[in-house]
């Protein structure tokens, strides 16, 4: 049964703090200096060039005044022109650069938080919920691309063109420019009191759209249980209620945006007033020509598109700003598993075209398999694991029991090299599984779980991201090894078959039964079932227990055991107990021990 959707409780996952966000892109800009160099010289260079237009028409005032001949005139109106048709151009090359800078470095970022995503911890990702990380990867990175793309260079190009212009008219004369800086404060308080207010909004506005898309997405997941519980109206009502939060927090920062405009238009009425005033007596006392006040007033001036533009695009870049901080979040998650077993009968991440696997180096014999966890847990959650030593001797097939919660498919991850113990190592061989022999041990271990993933495209490019060399042979070997031909038979267009989402949709059985092919075509000397077969059913068990047997024949298997059906045909059955090993040997040596297994097998029922 579904949770209540209205629980409101969960650890999100971490948000970066303005420091670590800036240090983070300071060091993707730092990675690429030449196209940073160029995108801030352009940027700059066409900043300075708005500043040439109104110095010219400065003197050409004063030429005016002072009767200059046609000529001097003309002149300046070319230049001015000139000026104009360089600043555009400069402008647009460095918006595109500015845009291909910033679409690389997010480019990066987003590959970051992928590959940090795809290694959380589980027990992480649930306290989070899927909604917050959901979030994160796909509002999130809208958001930042929307600013990087559109209004980011026009932003940044607007706050070049306010220091440059402040520079300018300070240069021109520091009577004017200290009479233009009679609007600093002003600008000051109206941008303090405006980031103080609405940064915590930009900050929850996110937050709320992560609870409204976790509300979705766990409606939609459950569809089917929701349907049959009648609960539709209340998921409904919870999705309602965490989008009006949202659009609510949307209304609030609208609000306070006009209230800040107003709050610039009296800055720049203090300044051009004061600027004004003071060109007044100073031409009065011919301290300044009535060019240069001119040219002071006209600089001023200038500041308005800037400073308007910087007023619009706020909202953006603050957005932007709170959104770019939850990516770092997950970016700078510490690397506490290592990557994703190259084999790909591991369950992936959620993709639609999967890009080519790594070969493995070629078939080898079955290996001994040794793990050793002296303690084990998530985050700063309770002990999951504690004092086990596991070796598994080269062909061995040892099946894991226990009750539910008993640390099985944590301990299967740590043996698979998913996940990394809080405290202890994993050896192929003697060869750790992780460190400096990891890319060549971690070829030789393969991941089957109980939820796999069927990529879109072809059935035979979905097989080959285990072996990217085989051929239409090897891929149907494979398929008849794990009893996969019947149904192969029945595909309209055989292995050239779309299958996974708007392709033909595989049963459960049949997915597992694919992750199994990808096995054999992997050829693991170890491999490792976490309740690879739960998902076939009552009708389907042996079949698909069937195809796992043939699957990992002639290899080193642990298998985590749905069913205990699946420990009778080991060579030795390990039992956990709340994360410790309890007992171990045979089906009837532990039959006649009578202890937690025995009980178990009771339990079951099972026939022998």
């Amino acid at each position: 049964m579904t949770a209540d959707p209205r629980t409101p409780t969960r650890t999100l996952l971490p948000v970066a703090s303005a420091r670590q966000t800036w240090t983070t892109l300071g060091a993707q800009f730092r990675d690429r200096p030449g196209l940073s160099a160029a995108a801030a010289t352009v940027l700059v260079a066409a900043a300075t060039g708005g500043l040439v237009a109104p110095w010219v028409l400065g003197r050409l005032v004063d030429d005016v005044i002072a009767d200059a001949p046609v000529s001097r005139i003309a002149g300046r109106v070319a230049v001015i022109a000139a000026a104009a048709v360089l600043t555009g151009l400069l402008t647009a090359l460095g918006a595109a650069l500015a845009s291909r800078l910033g679409e690389t470095v997010l480019a990066r970022l987003r590959e970051r938080v992928l590959d940090r995503a795809l290694h959380l911890p589980s027990a992480t990702l649930e306290r989070a919920g899927t909604g917050d990380l959901l979030a994160r990867v796909g509002d999130d990175v809208a958001v930042v691309t929307n600013v990087i793309a559109v209004s980011g260079p026009a932003f940044v190009g607007a706050l070049l063109s306010v220091v440059l212009t402040v520079f300018g008219l300070v240069a021109l004369d520091w009577r004017l420019g200290l009479a233009g800086l009679v609007a600093a404060p002003a600008y000051a308080l109206a941008l303090r009191w405006y980031l103080r207010r609405s940064m915590p909004y930009y900050a929850r506005e996110r937050v709320a759209t992560g609870e409204r898309t976790q509300a979705m997405a766990g409606a939609l997941r459950g569809a089917a249980t929701v349907r049959a519980y009648r609960t539709e109206d209340a998921h409904v009502a919870a999705i309602a209620e965490r989008s009006g939060l949202a659009r609510d927090l949307s209304l609030e920062i609208f609000n306070l945006h006009t209230r800040f405009g107003l709050r610039i238009n009296r800055s720049e009425f203090l300044g051009l007033a004061a600027v004004l005033v003071a060109g007044f007596f100073l031409v009065r006392d011919d301290l300044v020509t009535v060019g240069a006040a001119t040219t002071a007033a006209l600089y001023f001036h200038r500041l308005f598109n800037p400073i308007g533009l910087l007023l619009m695009e706020s909202d953006s870049v603050l957005q932007a700003g709170a959104s770019l901080a939850r990516l770092v979040g997950v970016a700078s998650l510490p690397d506490t598993a290592p990557p994703a077993a190259a084999g790909p009968a591991s369950t992936p991440g959620p993709a639609s075209t999967p890009g080519p696997a790594t070969a493995p180096a070629g078939p080898r014999g079955p290996a001994a398999l040794d793990v050793t966890v002296r303690r084990h847990h998530y985050d700063d959650g309770p002990l999951v694991l504690a004092d086990v030593e596991l070796r598994l001797a080269p062909g061995e097939r040892v099946a894991l029991v226990g009750a539910s919660g008993a640390g099985k498919s944590t301990l299967a991850g740590i043996a698979a090299g998913i996940i990394a113990p809080t405290d202890g190592s994993v050896r192929l061989d003697g060869a750790p599984l992780t460190g400096a022999d990891e890319a060549v041990s971690r070829r030789d271990v393969a991941l089957v779980s109980q939820e796999v993933h069927v990529f879109a495209g072809p059935l035979a490019a979905d097989l080959r991201l285990a072996a990217p060399d085989a051929t239409d042979a090897e891929l149907l070997d494979a398929l008849h090894r794990v009893g996969a031909t019947t149904w192969l038979r029945t595909l309209p267009e055989g292995l050239a078959t779309p299958v996974g989402e708007g392709g033909h949709r595989l049963t459960a059985a049949q997915a597992q039964q694919v992750a199994l092919a990808r096995l054999v075509l992997t050829a693991p000397a170890v491999a490792v079932l976490d309740e690879a077969t739960a998902e076939a059913g009552s009708a389907g068990a042996r079949d698909l227990d069937q195809a796992a047997l043939a699957a990992t024949r002639g290899r080193t298997t642990l298998i985590v055991a749905h069913r205990l059906s699946q420990a009778v045909t080991a060579d030795r059955i390990v039992v956990l107990d709340h994360g410790r090993i309890v007992e171990q040997g045979t089906h009837d040596e532990l039959l006649a021990a009578d202890g937690r297994y025995g009980h178990l097998w009771r339990s079951w029922r099972v026939p022998v």
